[in-house]
Protein backbone atom coordinates (compact mmCIF):
# COMPACT_ATOMS: atom_id res chain seq x y z
CA UNK A 1 0.00 0.00 0.00
CA UNK A 2 1.34 3.70 -0.91
CA UNK A 3 2.04 5.82 2.06
CA UNK A 4 1.34 8.67 -0.58
CA UNK A 5 -1.53 11.10 0.82
CA UNK A 6 -4.72 10.38 -1.38
CA UNK A 7 -5.56 13.65 -3.55
CA UNK A 8 -8.81 14.81 -3.00
CA UNK A 9 -10.44 17.44 -5.51
CA UNK A 10 -10.08 21.42 -4.21
CA UNK A 11 -12.99 22.64 -2.26
CA UNK A 12 -14.54 25.11 -4.62
CA UNK A 13 -16.20 28.13 -2.76
CA UNK A 14 -19.55 29.27 -3.23
CA UNK A 15 -19.77 31.84 -5.54
CA UNK A 16 -21.50 34.85 -3.85
CA UNK A 17 -24.45 36.32 -5.38
CA UNK A 18 -23.86 39.51 -7.27
CA UNK A 19 -26.86 41.12 -6.58
CA UNK A 20 -27.90 40.05 -2.86
CA UNK A 21 -30.36 43.36 -1.91
CA UNK A 22 -32.86 41.62 0.59
CA UNK A 23 -36.37 41.80 -1.15
CA UNK A 24 -38.16 44.42 1.61
CA UNK A 25 -35.32 46.66 0.69
CA UNK A 26 -36.12 45.82 -2.95
CA UNK A 27 -39.37 46.81 -3.07
CA UNK A 28 -38.93 49.91 -1.40
CA UNK A 29 -36.56 50.80 -4.53
CA UNK A 30 -39.25 49.75 -7.08
CA UNK A 31 -41.83 51.49 -5.23
CA UNK A 32 -39.92 54.62 -6.61
CA UNK A 33 -38.28 53.64 -10.04
CA UNK A 34 -41.98 52.01 -11.80
CA UNK A 35 -44.50 54.93 -10.33
CA UNK A 36 -41.81 57.36 -12.06
CA UNK A 37 -42.14 55.41 -15.08
CA UNK A 38 -45.70 55.19 -15.01
CA UNK A 39 -46.11 59.16 -14.62
CA UNK A 40 -43.33 60.19 -17.15
CA UNK A 41 -46.50 60.90 -19.85
CA UNK A 42 -48.20 62.61 -17.48
CA UNK A 43 -49.05 66.12 -17.16
CA UNK A 44 -47.60 68.68 -14.40
CA UNK A 45 -51.12 69.01 -12.79
CA UNK A 46 -50.95 65.05 -12.08
CA UNK A 47 -48.41 65.39 -10.52
CA UNK A 48 -49.20 68.55 -8.24
CA UNK A 49 -52.26 66.30 -7.25
CA UNK A 50 -50.11 63.64 -6.01
CA UNK A 51 -48.12 65.79 -3.86
CA UNK A 52 -47.72 67.13 -0.62
CA UNK A 53 -48.71 71.06 -0.75
CA UNK A 54 -48.60 72.37 3.30
CA UNK A 55 -51.55 75.08 3.06
CA UNK A 56 -53.98 71.57 1.94
CA UNK A 57 -53.09 69.31 4.34
CA UNK A 58 -54.11 71.91 7.13
CA UNK A 59 -57.52 72.17 5.07
CA UNK A 60 -58.20 68.77 5.60
CA UNK A 61 -56.14 67.26 2.22
CA UNK A 62 -53.95 64.51 4.06
CA UNK A 63 -53.23 61.88 1.15
CA UNK A 64 -50.37 64.02 -0.32
CA UNK A 65 -47.91 62.46 2.83
CA UNK A 66 -48.68 59.56 1.85
CA UNK A 67 -48.50 59.85 -2.93
CA UNK A 68 -45.53 62.21 -2.39
CA UNK A 69 -43.61 59.33 -1.52
CA UNK A 70 -43.76 57.77 -5.27
CA UNK A 71 -43.58 61.08 -7.42
CA UNK A 72 -40.02 61.82 -8.44
CA UNK A 73 -38.95 65.41 -9.91
CA UNK A 74 -36.56 63.62 -12.80
CA UNK A 75 -34.71 60.41 -13.47
CA UNK A 76 -31.51 61.95 -11.43
CA UNK A 77 -33.47 62.06 -8.15
CA UNK A 78 -35.63 58.77 -8.63
CA UNK A 79 -32.57 56.81 -9.23
CA UNK A 80 -30.77 58.47 -6.52
CA UNK A 81 -33.34 58.03 -3.95
CA UNK A 82 -33.99 54.12 -5.01
CA UNK A 83 -29.93 53.66 -4.66
CA UNK A 84 -30.26 54.79 -1.12
CA UNK A 85 -33.61 52.75 -0.60
CA UNK A 86 -30.90 49.38 -1.49
CA UNK A 87 -28.12 50.72 0.67
CA UNK A 88 -29.51 51.85 3.76
CA UNK A 89 -32.92 49.29 3.77
CA UNK A 90 -30.98 46.25 3.41
CA UNK A 91 -29.66 46.29 6.86
CA UNK A 92 -33.10 47.30 8.13
CA UNK A 93 -34.57 44.99 6.28
CA UNK A 94 -32.15 41.80 7.69
CA UNK A 95 -33.34 43.20 11.29
CA UNK A 96 -36.44 43.14 10.75
CA UNK A 97 -36.62 39.62 9.20
CA UNK A 98 -37.31 38.71 5.82
CA UNK A 99 -40.22 36.32 5.76
CA UNK A 100 -43.66 37.94 5.11
CA UNK A 101 -44.20 38.97 8.65
CA UNK A 102 -40.63 41.16 8.64
CA UNK A 103 -40.96 42.40 4.96
CA UNK A 104 -44.70 44.16 6.09
CA UNK A 105 -43.35 45.42 9.03
CA UNK A 106 -40.18 46.94 6.74
CA UNK A 107 -43.01 48.56 4.74
CA UNK A 108 -44.81 49.77 7.46
CA UNK A 109 -41.76 51.24 8.96
CA UNK A 110 -40.90 52.77 5.93
CA UNK A 111 -44.13 54.55 5.05
CA UNK A 112 -44.43 55.58 8.88
CA UNK A 113 -40.69 57.27 8.16
CA UNK A 114 -42.30 59.09 4.88
CA UNK A 115 -45.56 60.31 6.13
CA UNK A 116 -43.64 61.70 9.43
CA UNK A 117 -41.26 63.71 7.57
CA UNK A 118 -44.37 65.16 5.25
CA UNK A 119 -45.79 66.17 8.40
CA UNK A 120 -42.84 67.66 10.05
CA UNK A 121 -42.19 69.71 6.70
CA UNK A 122 -45.65 70.47 6.97
CA UNK A 123 -45.80 71.78 10.53
CA UNK A 124 -42.63 74.13 9.84
CA UNK A 125 -44.33 75.55 6.56
CA UNK A 126 -48.41 75.52 7.38
CA UNK A 127 -49.13 78.45 5.04
CA UNK A 128 -46.68 76.96 2.12
CA UNK A 129 -48.37 75.86 -1.25
CA UNK A 130 -45.57 74.58 -2.67
CA UNK A 131 -45.81 70.78 -4.32
CA UNK A 132 -43.53 68.96 -1.68
CA UNK A 133 -42.67 65.03 -4.19
CA UNK A 134 -40.55 62.22 -3.52
CA UNK A 135 -39.64 59.68 -0.73
CA UNK A 136 -36.60 61.39 0.31
CA UNK A 137 -38.17 61.58 3.59
CA UNK A 138 -38.84 57.82 4.06
CA UNK A 139 -35.09 57.01 2.63
CA UNK A 140 -33.81 59.03 5.62
CA UNK A 141 -35.88 57.34 7.88
CA UNK A 142 -34.01 54.14 6.18
CA UNK A 143 -30.65 55.96 6.67
CA UNK A 144 -31.60 56.72 10.06
CA UNK A 145 -32.66 53.14 11.21
CA UNK A 146 -29.36 51.74 9.59
CA UNK A 147 -27.28 54.16 11.73
CA UNK A 148 -28.62 52.48 14.57
CA UNK A 149 -27.92 49.05 13.29
CA UNK A 150 -24.58 49.68 12.05
CA UNK A 151 -23.48 50.44 15.36
CA UNK A 152 -24.05 47.22 16.66
CA UNK A 153 -24.62 45.02 13.82
CA UNK A 154 -27.82 42.45 14.00
CA UNK A 155 -29.11 44.24 16.69
CA UNK A 156 -30.53 48.18 17.64
CA UNK A 157 -28.02 50.31 19.33
CA UNK A 158 -28.16 53.22 20.91
CA UNK A 159 -29.93 56.05 19.52
CA UNK A 160 -26.53 58.41 20.33
CA UNK A 161 -24.18 55.73 18.75
CA UNK A 162 -20.90 57.23 17.17
CA UNK A 163 -22.32 55.83 13.86
CA UNK A 164 -25.85 57.66 14.27
CA UNK A 165 -24.21 60.75 15.46
CA UNK A 166 -21.55 60.63 12.44
CA UNK A 167 -24.14 60.01 9.86
CA UNK A 168 -26.61 62.38 11.31
CA UNK A 169 -23.87 65.14 11.15
CA UNK A 170 -22.86 64.50 7.41
CA UNK A 171 -26.53 64.48 6.49
CA UNK A 172 -27.44 67.88 8.10
CA UNK A 173 -24.24 69.19 6.80
CA UNK A 174 -25.63 67.59 2.71
CA UNK A 175 -29.25 68.96 3.95
CA UNK A 176 -27.68 72.83 4.64
CA UNK A 177 -25.86 72.99 1.44
CA UNK A 178 -29.01 71.93 -0.39
CA UNK A 179 -30.94 74.53 1.53
CA UNK A 180 -28.27 77.47 0.24
CA UNK A 181 -27.60 76.32 -3.37
CA UNK A 182 -31.52 75.39 -3.77
CA UNK A 183 -33.19 71.50 -4.52
CA UNK A 184 -31.25 70.91 -8.00
CA UNK A 185 -33.09 67.16 -8.16
CA UNK A 186 -36.19 68.38 -8.87
CA UNK A 187 -36.32 68.78 -12.34
CA UNK A 188 -38.85 71.96 -12.16
CA UNK A 189 -41.57 69.44 -11.36
CA UNK A 190 -41.82 70.14 -7.52
CA UNK A 191 -39.87 71.24 -4.26
CA UNK A 192 -37.58 68.34 -2.46
CA UNK A 193 -37.65 69.57 1.22
CA UNK A 194 -34.36 69.33 2.10
CA UNK A 195 -36.53 69.67 6.39
CA UNK A 196 -38.17 66.70 5.51
CA UNK A 197 -34.57 64.50 5.02
CA UNK A 198 -33.86 66.17 8.55
CA UNK A 199 -36.96 64.69 9.83
CA UNK A 200 -36.89 61.64 8.43
CA UNK A 201 -33.83 60.57 9.58
CA UNK A 202 -34.84 61.31 13.11
CA UNK A 203 -38.37 59.56 12.89
CA UNK A 204 -36.10 56.65 11.62
CA UNK A 205 -33.82 56.67 14.74
CA UNK A 206 -36.08 56.95 17.21
CA UNK A 207 -38.87 54.14 15.13
CA UNK A 208 -36.39 51.52 14.96
CA UNK A 209 -36.20 50.57 18.11
CA UNK A 210 -40.25 50.09 18.58
CA UNK A 211 -40.37 48.66 15.00
CA UNK A 212 -37.41 45.81 15.73
CA UNK A 213 -39.21 44.44 19.33
CA UNK A 214 -42.64 44.41 17.23
CA UNK A 215 -40.79 42.33 14.48
CA UNK A 216 -39.46 40.22 17.41
CA UNK A 217 -35.65 41.09 17.31
CA UNK A 218 -35.20 42.42 19.84
CA UNK A 219 -33.06 40.36 22.62
CA UNK A 220 -34.33 40.56 26.06
CA UNK A 221 -33.17 43.11 28.56
CA UNK A 222 -32.11 45.27 25.74
CA UNK A 223 -34.06 48.91 25.81
CA UNK A 224 -35.00 49.64 22.26
CA UNK A 225 -34.97 53.16 23.00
Amino acid sequence: MSDAPSERPEQVPPKEPVFNAPWPAVLAAASILAPFILLLRMDGATVVSLALVPKDFWAGRWTGVVTMMFVHGGWVHALMNAAFALAFGAPVARLLGLNGRGGGIFCLFYLACGVLSGIGFAAIHPDSDAAVIGASGAVSGLMGAAARVMDTPGRVGPILGPRVISLGLGWLIVNLVMAVTGTLLSMGAGEIAWEAHLVGFVAGAILIGPFAAWAGNIPRGVNPH
